[in-house]
């Protein structure tokens, strides 16, 4: 099968194509043959080792000291069940899933344990709209719902509201009867208007923590505010989320949950099957739609990383493995 692989850290052209055996699934897992999957912020910092100071030593631990542990990286993907393995009644071949696989997902083929995040594919959603979903909806749903406690009837800023996270988190926030406000740049204010925000501030000529306006919850899934920023713009009793974060924001998340009053909140996602179905749920009803910045075939890989590295995507940036794929089986 044709997968990326990449043998070392390093720049988006480390990232070649090759000809590699195709995974067997095991008893507990299912082989899928991918037709889209997604690149990440995650794939990102992954793929050039880009992991913050305070966390560097751990993440080369954790994914390979010296080279990546596993050539072929690519999390998020959608595709079609070929396989099962003896154990797995959950799917069936020919089923349409999408999902968060941790690594493998830049190939033609993926073995994916099936009580993973992994869900079936909503009528109505291609494969290229349910690989844009995983990573940004699942840290949007758990960081918004789950770490800052929103509430319905509350005031949220969504930072960067329309990145790989953002405009998840807009629709999300919405979702969840929150009063959305964005911050994004003037050419993205109608993209962040129709996700669910009922007004936007533009981050270049306006400084959020300056106006008038006061938020039960700021999430920054992005690091472009900060707490000195977020703290001025918070409630009383506010709650200010970050997904990038430092060994200073650990230590003053610990504080101000120790002091009460405005807190920040840090924190790491996991990505489960029931928070995937949720999120489907959620497709399904038109109370989330994906948003894609761009597609590129998978021999452009290359290209795809270099979008998500300038920081300034609208939605997610997907690799088609296979757009001849259809999403509704011929069976």
């Amino acid at each position: 099968m044709r997968a990326v692989t990449a043998d070392r850290y390093g720049p988006a052209d480390i990232l070649k194509i090759t000809e590699t055996a195709r995974p067997e699934p095991g008893p507990d897992e299912i082989l899928v043959k991918v037709a889209a999957a997604g690149v990440t912020t995650a794939d990102w910092r992954l793929r050039a080792s880009a992991f913050p100071l305070w966390s560097w030593l751990p993440g080369r631990l954790m994914f390979g000291l010296l080279r990546p542990k596993s050539r072929i990286p690519g999390s998020d993907f959608a595709g079609r069940v070929v396989a099962r393995g003896r154990n797995v009644a959950n799917f069936r071949p020919g089923d349409a899933v999408f999902g968060s696989a941790g690594q493998g997902a830049h190939a033609e083929y993926l073995a994916v344990r099936a009580d993973g995040a992994i869900a079936p594919i909503p009528q109505g959603i291609t494969f290229d709209q349910a690989a844009a979903i995983p990573f940004g909806a699942l840290a949007a749903l758990v960081f918004l719902r789950d770490m800052a406690g929103l509430r319905a009837g509350e005031t949220v800023l969504i930072a960067g509201a329309t990145g790989g996270v953002g405009a998840y988190a807009v629709q999300i926030a919405r979702a969840l009867g929150g009063d959305v406000t964005a911050l994004a740049s003037a050419e993205k204010r109608a993209l962040a208007l129709s996700l669910g925000a009922r007004q936007v501030i533009d981050y270049r000529t306006e400084d959020f923590s300056a106006g008038p306006a006061r938020f039960d919850v700021i999430l920054d899934p992005a690091g472009v505010t900060g707490w000195r920023m977020a703290r001025r713009a918070l409630m009383p009793a506010g709650r200010f989320a970050a997904l990038e974060i430092g060994v200073a924001d650990m230590l003053r998340a610990l504080w101000t949950r120790l002091r009460g009053g405005r807190r920040m909140i840090v924190g790491i996602s996991g990505d489960s099957a029931a928070d995937l179905r949720t999120i489907a749920a959620m497709m399904a009803d038109g109370r989330l739609r994906p948003v894609i910045d761009s597609r590129y075939p998978l021999d452009q890989i290359a290209k795809a990383h270099a979008r998500v590295e300038t920081r300034h995507k609208a939605g997610a940036v997907i690799v088609q493995v296979d757009p001849a794929l259809p999403v509704q089986s011929a069976a």
